[in-house]
């Protein structure tokens, strides 16, 4: 009877832990995915509104210049601290220590108040020593990083917030805050650059400038939402916090040490894609030029097709990754608190799965549909749609890297994650120059991949020898979902190619048109074969069994 009450307990745990993790990640899958959508499609306003292609272009590598070294400072800034809270809350709240979670969130808050006014000094003051180090030397760059220094007084507070919701598995505060904080975003940047390229005639420059201030702008509002909750919350939480056990003496314990023991790794491994895109930002002009002899305007506009245009579009799909990871990271710190291994092993096998089920088709449907894609957001470009094809390809490492590392600080191993990261990027780095030799352009792109490679591949290694999760499993339904995958590219690149041979038109109104059928063809075609070869239900459980029998697919 203690054996299968104890077995029942175990199941009972795993399946709340998979409900848990597909919930929060719907939550959050949600709020990103709307997020970065609504942060793609302004671009095509955007871009039309700066009158020719070149200016166009030019704008959009200003603002990622700005934006990559900006994400570095707003890394920095919060240190790592939200996704530190959101794990150590999870962990004090797995052992009804709801009072200390408290103690851990109020230090949070003065850390972070002064960590963003500090982050922001130097970047404003630091603007022109960035520009020149980061930027080229591009004195374009330096109101465009002031501009964005602004934001980093009130974003490190509103991520700290985030943490905390998470850390109790509240993830729709963060999702709808995150989508209302681009809302604002959206709508003071489309307003401020009408009004200076459409109605003031004016530089390009001031256009990208007020379009980065617009983060300050979204922060404020997403900052708002989140207080709102709060407030709302705050009987329960205090009713949760009176009911604690009280046992550990929070009075003595050193929660500052705590806090940033548990944030460094967040900073590393958090700061990892944008490590990859500033060292590309850093060296790809200097080696394009040394050895292809080209204007620098014309580096600009090859760089802006790949760490703009493409970037700005995988994002979405790599969005999808991190609202995982988000989900993720609070589950496993609360099952390794309670020392449930067989609860551990469940949840890397659950997040896995899940992370393939969506990554794989969304990146490879991206793939089949970027040519309308393209010309509907930046115009047609043959090389920006050739980009931003392997860019997809690229997301799918990205994505993987983000859910790893994810998986790794859940569970405590923070040293390892980051010494396979390092490892990933000092590949990166030694085999930059000679791809960017040989494959132009795409030589970066190529670069991340092996270097991400090479780090995921040494985190699913250790993943399997410290804590036996069935990894036989997940490679299976990996495989299955990867054939299906191919079956739908294939269809729709088959679509594609004979509805633009049949009319050879290269407008957005056609673009659209072809975008709305492909994905719609699309999710058509892997929708029905993952619910008829019944892999979705395995990963998902029972309510894709019931959207199957509704359908009545045998």
């Amino acid at each position: 009877m203690d054996q299968n009450a104890e077995e029942n307990t175990v199941a009972t745990e795993s399946q709340s832990g998979k409900s848990n993790l597909i919930k929060g990640s719907a939550w959050m899958t949600a709020g990103s995915i709307f997020s970065r959508i609504l942060g793609a499609i302004y671009i095509i306003p955007w871009n039309i509104w700066f009158g020719s292609a070149l200016t166009a272009t030019l704008a959009n590598a200003l603002f990622a210049k700005g934006y990559n070294i900006y994400s570095l400072f707003l890394i920095i800034s919060t240190a790592g601290i939200p996704g530190a809270i959101s794990k150590q809350i999870a962990h004090y709240n797995a052992l009804n220590e709801y009072s200390a979670g408290n103690q851990l969130f109020k230090q949070g808050l003065k850390i972070m108040t002064w960590m963003g006014i500090i982050s922001a000094a130097v970047m404003y003051f630091g603007a022109p020593f960035l520009a020149q180090w980061f930027a080229g030397g591009s004195v374009h760059a330096i109101p465009v990083l002031r501009a964005l220094a602004i934001a980093l007084l009130v974003i490190p507070l509103m991520s700290l917030m985030r943490g905390y919701f998470q850390g109790y598995a509240q993830m729709a505060p963060s999702a709808i805050s995150q989508f209302i904080e681009q809302v604002a975003r959206v709508i003071y940047m489309l307003a401020a650059t009408y009004f200076i390229m459409q109605v003031q005639k004016g530089s390009y420059v001031s256009a990208v400038t007020q379009s980065t201030f617009a983060a300050f702008i979204g922060a404020v509002f997403g900052l708002g939402i989140l207080v709102f909750y709060f407030v709302k919350q705050l009987p329960h939480l205090h009713k949760l916090s009176r009911n604690s056990k009280h046992e550990l003496d929070v009075s003595n314990k050193n929660f500052f040490t705590e806090i940033m023991h548990q944030a460094v790794p967040f900073i590393v491994l958090d700061s990892g894609i944008v490590l990859f895109q500033l060292f590309d930002q850093s060296t790809f002009n200097t080696m394009m030029a040394s050895f292809q002899h080209l204007s620098q305007n014309a580096l600009n506009s090859m760089y802006a097709l790949f760490a703009f245009n493409a970037n700005k579009l995988i994002m979405i799909v790599v969005s999808l990754s991190t609202a995982m990871a988000v989900t993720a990271i609070p589950l496993l710190s609360s099952a390794y608190s309670r020392d449930n291994q067989a609860e551990i092993q469940e949840q890397i096998a659950n997040i896995l799965q899940l992370f393939f089920l969506i990554m794989i088709p969304a990146a490879f449907g991206m793939y089949a549909v970027a040519k309308p894609l393209y010309i509907l957001f930046y115009r047609y470009n043959q090389l920006g749609v050739y980009l931003l094809q392997f860019s997809s390809i690229v997301a799918i490492f990205l994505g993987l890297f983000t859910v790893l590392s994810a998986v790794l600080q859940g569970l405590y191993q923070n040293k390892m994650a980051i010494k396979y990261f390092l490892v990933g990027f000092v590949v990166k780095m030694l085999v930059q120059y000679p791809c960017i030799l040989i494959f132009s352009v795409f030589g970066p792109l190529l670069a991340t991949v092996i270097g991400m490679a090479v780090t995921c591949w040494l985190m699913l290694r250790f993943l399997k020898k410290r804590f036996a999760f069935r990894l036989q499993q997940s490679v299976n339904r990996t495989c299955g979902i990867f054939m299906i995958s191919v079956l739908m590219l294939c269809a729709i690149l088959v679509f594609d190619f004979i509805a633009y041979n049949s009319f050879a038109s290269t407008g957005r109104l056609w673009a659209i048109i072809l975008l709305i059928i492909e994905v719609v063809l699309g999710i058509l075609i892997y929708g029905y074969l993952i619910l008829k070869t019944r892999l979705g239900e395995k990963i998902l459980g029972h309510r894709l069994r019931l959207l199957r029998n509704k359908l009545r697919i045998k």
